[in-house]
């Protein structure tokens, strides 16, 4: 199919699914709950404890991590709403439609970004009124919230494949926190890397997770060392990721019987 009519397939899809996001109110209401009460238990239950490493408040230290762990869990849901898809039979009437195989999946992960915007935007706001504080002016606060949303979408595409494999959504769903909470946890997501044990280091420094959040951290607070490395070292995994993922999402989606 030429390049226009899957751009213009493309487009239906995310529209199709953006507005069934907004269809399901209460899924918008509990993605949007979540992070903020992790943001909260986090920020009041470990705070005092881990604070007085981080080098000022807490919820400076915090908020990056947490938009990052926001995109994360925002990107579980693309393999889940296939796997609902497929359970349905919508990926059965939209495959015997003359649409662009790659348009389905691209159309959903982008829907899906646009939903994590919302969500990332309502945990800005949520941060702000903890206590946060931006630093380095609004265009690269707009840069780092863009730099969230690339790495989700990148994410996103590792969630269509388990989907597409899996076929079921709860299995989906708890296969996805499988792989996601480990990348979170050990990572710069809520304490500083350096006052882990020293085997753990060296995977929390240079997994895709902790390359975000110092990203994020740079661009809203400043004061990172090696910043503009953190920056391309996340772009550099999330055009691998796609690059890896999205053609093993369309070969898994063209097989699906």
């Amino acid at each position: 199919m030429s390049l226009l009519s899957t751009f213009s397939d493309t487009i239906q899809i995310i529209k199709r699914n953006v507005r069934r996001n907004f269809r399901i109110p209460q899924l918008l209401v509990f993605s949007s709950i979540q992070p903020v009460i992790f943001l909260l238990l986090f920020n009041y239950v470990f705070g005092g404890a881990v604070g007085g490493n981080t080098g000022g408040s807490y919820i400076n230290f915090l908020l990056p991590g947490i938009l990052a762990q926001t995109a994360l869990f925002g990107a579980i849901q693309t393999g889940v709403g296939l796997a609902e898809d497929l359970g349905k039979g919508v990926i059965d009437r939209l495959r015997s439609l003359p649409i662009a195989r790659s348009a389905v999946l691209t159309g959903r992960t982008l829907a899906d970004m646009v939903r994590n915007t919302f969500v990332v935007l309502i945990m800005g706001i949520a941060g702000t009124v903890l206590g946060f504080r931006a630093t380095e002016g609004p265009l690269r606060v707009i840069a780092a919230v863009a730099l969230v949303l690339v790495f989700s979408h990148a994410f996103s595409w590792i969630s269509a494949c388990i989907g597409l494999a899996l076929k079921d959504a709860e299995t989906v769903q708890v296969a996805g926190f499988l792989w996601v909470f480990p990348l979170v946890f050990a990572s710069a997501v809520f304490v500083p890397v350096n006052t882990m044990p020293t085997w753990l280091q060296v995977f929390a420094r240079n997994q895709p997770v902790t390359q975000v959040v110092n990203s994020v951290r740079y661009l809203t607070r400043g004061g990172v060392p090696n910043g503009p490395d953190f920056i391309v070292h996340t772009i550099l995994w999330s055009v691998g990721l796609v690059i890896v993922f999205a053609p093993i999402a369309v070969w898994q989606y063209r097989k699906i019987k």
